[in-house]
């Protein structure tokens, strides 16, 4: 009896094992089924996620490839977007690393030496040249080379400039220069005002150099008499030499045209800089350039314009000021009788029949016989 029922137990389970390796047969071709499912279920989320050859989701050929798009955005091209903030459509401004690195570069590495090199050479003109003096002396006779009006426009103009001048230098070298000296918390209030400051008597500086224009543009036509003074320097590095001029010689007409011009770009980059993305000057400009064969770019984003404004606003500001340094010298030290042209209006007829002959035979024409004093129409002086 115990022979037979272990029988029948082995035929039992010898019976069981097709089934258990039907059942792992089964089971393992399922999980390969179910595997190359999963992997086919996840590669169109990998495609979306990176396409490639301008693909896009919905197995739909896009209109670009990916390395146009790519180097648009790193050209720091401008897309579209339904916030109010039109900048936020810009991904990558790689342009602004270039902005930083001229403007802590060369711009101000040779704005300094420019500036140094012009104080230099001046006092170097005094120490040779010495003062320009009145060579026959003065007389008794005095000539009204300056009206009210005319002297308000010129230090209307004056005062501003040398308020924006010395506001602006230290935006570009005051934390290299006053920073050191004194100390974070009043140089931080210094430049603070000084930026209020900027802003708001730069439109003082445009009154003046509008009014300026129109009382003196008509004196500062060029004319013969300019190659006469041009050929002798004007007399400045000969003693007794004086070239005849009119009411402006040709040193004061350059002068003139580079203030106003300078001027002009001054006013127009620091309005794009005053209001921000509102006025955009150089695409305009870059576009008629182009036109005339120029290799410039022909659109540019509203954050260029303004780091092409920015730079431009302080590439003249400098440049200004180094000719104004000069001006002012001549005005003041360096020409004896040069300054009362602008502080009273009356000049010595010595000093004018000397550096403006020509003006002088004009108002004495005019004058009744054996007037002393003569007033004459407006001129300017350096």
């Amino acid at each position: 009896m115990r022979h037979s029922h272990n029988g029948r137990s082995r035929r039992g389970f010898s019976g069981l094992i097709p089934a258990i390796v039907l059942f792992l047969a089964l089971y393992a071709g399922f999980s390969v089924v179910a595997g190359s499912w999963a992997q086919e279920a996840l590669r169109p989320a990998q495609e979306t996620a990176s396409p490639t050859g301008g693909m896009v989701p919905g197995e739909s050929l896009g209109s670009a490839s990916d390395a146009e798009i790519w180097r648009a955005v790193r050209q720091g091209a401008q897309g579209n977007v339904s916030i109010p903030n039109a900048m936020a459509g810009v991904l990558i401004q790689s342009e602004g690393e270039n902005w930083r690195n001229i403007r802590n570069g060369p711009l101000s590495v040779y704005g300094i030496w420019g500036l140094l090199g012009m104080v230099i050479a001046l006092a170097l003109f005094f120490a040779v040249r010495g003062r320009i003096r009145i060579d026959s002396g003065r007389s008794d006779k005095l000539m009204e080379r300056f009206n009210d009006l005319e002297r308000f426009a010129h230090w209307l103009m004056a005062g501003s400039f040398i308020v924006l001048a010395l506001s602006g230098l230290n935006m570009l070298y005051g934390r290299y220069a006053l920073l050191p000296l004194l100390g974070e918390n009043l140089f931080a209030t210094l430049t603070q005002a000084g930026k209020v400051a900027h802003h708001y008597i730069a439109f003082a500086f445009m009154a003046g150099l509008v009014l300026s224009f129109v009382l003196w543009v008509r004196h500062n036509f060029p004319d013969k008499t300019d190659l006469a003074w041009l050929a002798k320097a004007g007399g400045l590095f000969t003693r007794k030499s004086h070239p005849p001029a009119k009411k402006f010689n040709t040193g004061q007409k350059l002068l003139f045209w580079l203030v106003m011009l300078s001027g002009l770009a001054m006013s127009l980059s620091g309005i794009a800089l005053l209001f921000p993305f509102q006025f955009g000057y150089f695409e305009p400009t870059f576009r008629v350039l182009a036109a005339i064969g120029f290799d410039v770019p022909t659109q540019i984003s509203p954050m260029a314009e303004m780091q092409l404004s920015q730079i431009w606003h302080a590439i003249v500001g400098l440049v200004m000021v180094m000719v104004i340094l000069g001006h002012i010298y001549i005005g003041t030290i360096g020409m004896e009788g040069a300054f009362d042209a602008m502080g009273s209006g009356q000049v010595d007829r010595n000093w004018a029949r000397e550096h403006h002959s020509l003006w002088v035979e004009e108002v004495e024409r005019g004058e009744p016989k054996g007037k002393g004093r003569a007033k004459a129409a407006a001129g300017g002086d350096d």
